[in-house]
C-alpha cells in the first residue's frame, strides 16, 4: 500500500472548525480512494504526532474487543460495569445506528457535535503534515483517540472495526484482549475460512496481556499467536461458564467465583465474556457494581424489544449467519412466550441486507426456525454496498413464496406498510444491518 499523499489523495475543500460535524463526515468520505484501507502504515505516523497511542498506553487500562458477532454487546457492558464502578470510561464502537456521535462516548454519553469537529479538524491538521492520506474510519477513529486522550479517561473501551490485526483501533496496545467468536463474514479483507480470519483477529494480542476467547471452539491459528504471546487465556466452557437460573436470574462460574446475577437485556453469552475480562483485568469493580451495571446497561438494536404504535417490536442488527444464530437462540423463547399469551399472532419481517453479505444463508436460517413468519417486506438500504432488490427477492424466493414478498421503494415506506399491514397479536422483527434498523428507526421516529 502507498503512503504517499499523491496516490491516494482525492482533490476537495478541507472544512474548518466552523464547518457543520455533516461537512466533516462528507469531506472525510472523499478525501482517501478506498472507503477500506487496511494496514496501519499510513495512519501510525498521524497517531504519533497527535500523540493518541502514548497517552492511551500511559494514562488509561484498554479493553480491545474483536470478533465476528457480538463486539457491540460486549463492549457495551464491560463500558456500563466500569462506569458503575466509578471510572471515568471511553467508549468507541462502530457502526452507528442514526447518528455519527453513537461512536464516541464519555461516561456513556455521547459526545457533541462540536467536540468531534475540533478534533477532525486536529487529525486533519496531523495528517496534512504528514503528507498522508487516512480513510474515514481512520480519521475518525484517531478523533476519538484524541477526544479520550484529552478527557484523560481511565478506562478505554474500543471495539475492532474489521479483522484486528491491520485495523487501526489496534495502533493501541490493549491491556486486556477479547475475542468474542470468530466465523465467515468480510471475506474480502480477512479470508474465507476460520484459520485466516482468526489469525487477523488475534492480531490483537500483546505479549504476556489475558485474553477472554467467548466461544467453545478455537482455530489454530489463534492458539498459535497465544502461545507466541505468552498469554493468559480464559475460554468460555473451559475456563468459564454461564447458565440460566429463571426468568430474572443466571449463574457465571469460574474457578475462582461463582455469582448469581441479575439477567440484562443483552446476550447472556457476551454478558459472560465481558465479565470474565472485568474480573481478569486490574481494575476494582465489586459485585455490588456489576450487579447495577447489569440492570441498567442498553444496546440499541441488539435484541431490542419495544413497544412502538401498538405494536410489538424487535430490532436486531444481525447481518451473517452466525449472528442470525444468536437472534434465533433468544427470539425462538420470546415468540413462544409472545404466542402463548396473543390470540392468533404471526410474524412479520421488515428485512434488507448490505449486498457483500451472504442474504441466501441468513434468509435460509431464519426461515427454516420454525417461525410463523406470514409476511416480509422488504426494500432497498440507502447506502452505496446496499443489497438490490433483486437480490433480495432472489435470496428471498429461493425459500419463501412470492405473495409473502412486498417490495416498498425504502426503508421508511417498508416500515409504514408494515405498521398498516400488521395486528396489534403480531411481531414484527427487524433485521439484516444495521443500516436497516437505523433507518426503520428514523421511520418510526425514535
Amino acid at each position: 500500500m502507498s503512503s504517499s499523499s499523491d496516490a491516494n489523495a482525492v482533490n476537495t475543500d478541507s472544512p474548518n472548525k466552523h464547518s457543520t460535524l455533516t461537512e466533516w463526515l462528507d469531506y472525510m468520505q472523499q478525501i482517501h480512494v478506498s472507503a477500506i484501507d487496511m494496514g496501519l502504515s499510513r495512519v501510525l505516523p498521524v497517531a504519533k504526532y497527535l500523540g493518541v497511542v502514548q497517552s492511551a498506553k500511559d494514562d488509561a487500562y484498554v479493553f480491545t474487543v474483536a470478533g465476528t458477532n457480538g463486539k457491540g454487546s460486549t463492549t457495551a457492558i464491560i463500558n456500563e460495569m466500569c462506569q458503575v464502578a466509578g471510572y471515568k470510561t471511553a467508549l468507541y464502537q462502530s457502526p452507528h445506528l442514526q447518528a455519527f456521535n453513537e461512536r464516541v462516548r464519555i461516561n456513556g454519553e455521547m459526545v457533541n457535535d462540536q467536540t468531534l469537529i475540533e478534533a477532525f479538524s486536529k487529525v486533519e491538521t496531523a495528517r496534512l503534515e504528514c503528507k498522508l492520506t487516512l480513510s474515514f474510519f481512520e480519521m475518525t477513529t484517531l478523533a476519538a483517540f484524541l477526544i479520550f486522550a484529552e478527557a484523560d479517561c481511565d478506562v478505554w473501551v474500543l471495539e475492532i472495526g474489521l479483522g484486528g490485526r491491520l485495523d487501526v483501533v489496534n495502533i493501541v496496545d490493549p491491556d486486556m484482549a477479547v475475542i468474542t467468536n470468530i466465523g465467515i463474514d468480510h471475506v474480502e479483507w480477512l479470508g474465507d475460512n476460520v484459520e485466516d480470519i482468526g489469525f487477523e483477529k488475534a492480531g490483537i494480542l500483546r505479549d504476556n496481556i489475558p485474553l477472554v476467547y467467548g466461544a467453545p471452539k478455537m482455530p489454530t491459528s489463534v492458539q498459535q499467536k497465544i502461545a507466541a504471546h505468552n498469554v493468559t487465556c480464559y475460554q468460555i466452557e473451559k475456563d468459564f461458564d454461564y447458565r440460566i437460573i429463571d426468568a430474572q436470574t443466571w449463574q457465571y462460574s469460574s474457578a475462582a467465583v461463582t455469582l448469581q446475577l441479575p439477567r440484562p437485556s443483552l446476550s447472556l453469552m457476551n454478558t459472560a465474556n465481558a465479565l470474565s475480562a472485568v474480573l481478569a483485568s486490574s481494575l476494582t469493580i465489586g459485585v455490588d457494581a456489576i450487579e447495577q451495571a447489569l440492570q441498567s446497561v442498553k444496546l440499541a438494536g441488539r435484541f431490542d424489544y419495544r413497544e412502538i404504535a401498538e405494536r410489538q417490536w424487535l430490532f436486531d442488527v444481525a447481518h451473517n449467519e452466525q449472528g442470525v444464530e444468536y437472534l434465533l437462540s433468544q427470539l425462538l423463547p420470546l415468540w413462544k412466550q409472545h404466542s402463548s399469551y396473543k390470540p392468533s399472532p404471526s410474524i412479520k419481517m421488515l428485512f434488507s441486507m448490505l449486498g457483500d453479505k451472504d442474504i441466501a444463508h441468513v434468509v435460509e436460517r431464519l426461515t427454516a426456525a420454525g417461525l410463523l413468519i406470514t409476511d416480509w417486506y422488504v426494500a432497498e438500504i440507502d447506502h452505496p454496498r446496499a443489497a438490490s432488490i433483486e437480490q433480495l427477492q432472489t435470496a428471498l424466493l429461493s425459500y419463501v413464496d412470492n405473495t409473502q414478498v412486498h417490495i416498498y421503494t425504502d426503508l421508511q415506506q417498508a416500515t409504514q406498510a408494515v405498521l398498516d399491514n400488521s395486528l396489534v397479536e403480531d411481531l414484527i422483527v427487524v433485521c439484516g444491518s444495521f443500516h436497516t434498523i437505523g433507518e426503520a428507526f428514523a421511520a418510526l421516529g425514535v
